[in-house]
């Protein structure tokens, strides 16, 4: 469950794992159609729904994502709480359900189908769709904006490799990893352009893996494509340093 608010409980990296994105869900006002934000589709639906689930034809269909409610902060404009009501909990259900996929570099459209309460649908939101000749199938249709393929922003430099995160001004970020115990407090990154922080560490040869802490939560690298999933679901960045 994702609690939307970057001023009171974490947000954990089993829960969703990029900044940006976080942002432009939180400015949604109900669900709808897909929405394209660089290189990822954020997929919404109404939280009454039992289970929603969508599955992409690049992928044949193979893996289901399911959605997960957006949890946000309650409402304060009217605190008052009349002697002998029960305290409400300080968040409550947005009314909406959420998956957000980074699409790959090279599909110029997103083919995919739903899965609404057990029973595969193309998607009510988005007015695009065609049968596949082939199976039979019908699907929803995403075409993809023209995108910069954005570099890794992990560089080899002699000193060492070359961090980048973008998140909110004048904000402590830091990097942790599997070459520092997972420490989030040892590497702090320092702030270059407005919003932008970066650091260089030096790491001998092999594969690692990291995460980016703001505000004490867990976040992935968005334009690092490589990532893992440990089995309680949290999601890490994964480098190979030859």
């Amino acid at each position: 469950m994702l609690i939307a608010s970057f001023s009171a409980i974490p947000i954990t990296a089993a829960e969703w794992e990029n900044y940006e994105v976080i942002n432009r869900l939180l400015a949604l006002s109900g669900p709808g159609e897909p929405i394209i934000h660089e290189n990822f589709v954020v997929f919404t639906a109404d939280s009454s729904l039992r289970r929603v689930g969508v599955a992409f034809a690049h992928e044949n269909f193979a893996n289901i994502y399911w959605y997960r409610p957006l949890i946000i902060p309650q409402d304060r404009r009217n605190p008052i709480i009349l002697p002998g009501e029960k305290i409400p909990s300080p968040y409550r259900d947005s009314g909406m359900q959420f998956f957000a996929y980074q699409v790959p570099d090279h599909l110029s459209e997103l083919e995919y189908r739903l899965i609404i309460n057990g029973l595969w649908t193309i998607d009510p939101a988005n007015l695009q769709s065609r049968r596949d000749p082939a199976s039979g199938l019908a699907m929803s249709i995403l075409t993809m904006p023209h995108r910069t393929i954005r570099q890794n922003p992990i560089s080899a430099l002699p000193e060492g490799l070359f961090f980048t995160f973008k998140g909110p001004p004048g904000e402590i970020v830091t990097i942790a990893g599997d070459f520092n115990s997972w420490d989030p407090f040892m590497y702090e990154m320092r702030e270059g352009p407005r919003g932008v922080y970066s650091i260089t560490i030096q790491l001998p040869p092999g594969t690692y893996q990291y995460v980016f802490f703001l505000q004490g939560r867990r976040f992935t690298d968005p334009s690092n494509p490589r990532r893992i999933y440990a089995r309680n679901g949290s999601a890490a960045s994964e480098i190979v340093v030859p």
